[in-house]
């Protein structure tokens, strides 16, 4: 069921973002990347572990990043950061021990992110001003 309801809100995400504008900025999906990772840092503050909190604020580090350069130079840099992120939930139980996680969170995540990341690909094929800046 996660997986559904990630995807269904992921469509309704990105629909809003396409039918307000707000996705013509290309700040839209860059910042909708360093706040799906910054999520885990969260669940880390909740369950009070402080190893998880040190090993998810690096990892959001590295997806920050990635939003930034993306923003900066190529938004097929977001892409590659949303699907890599939903992949990365796949395999997160078995690198990092964050007992603030939902049980549902990671197959939502990943439903999310992946769609979110396919959406950006389809706009940046069919859209000329979300080409790569110089």
């Amino acid at each position: 069921m996660e997986y559904l309801i990630g995807i269904v809100l992921a469509a309704v995400v990105c629909a809003f973002g396409l039918l307000t504008g707000f996705d013509r900025d290309r700040a839209f999906y860059p910042t909708m990347l360093i706040v799906i990772a910054s999520y885990y840092i969260l669940f880390a503050v909740i369950a009070g572990s402080t190893p998880a909190l040190v090993i998810e604020s690096l990892v959001a580090c590295v997806f920050s990043a990635l939003a930034a350069a993306g923003f900066k130079k190529n938004l097929w840099m977001v892409v590659a950061g949303l699907v890599g992120h939903g992949l990365f939930d796949f395999f997160h139980h078995l690198l990092i021990q964050n007992p603030g996680v939902p049980a549902w969170w990671l197959g939502w995540c990943l439903s999310f992110d992946v769609l979110a990341g396919v959406f950006l690909a389809v706009l940046l094929k069919r859209r000329s001003g979300f080409a790569p800046s110089a």
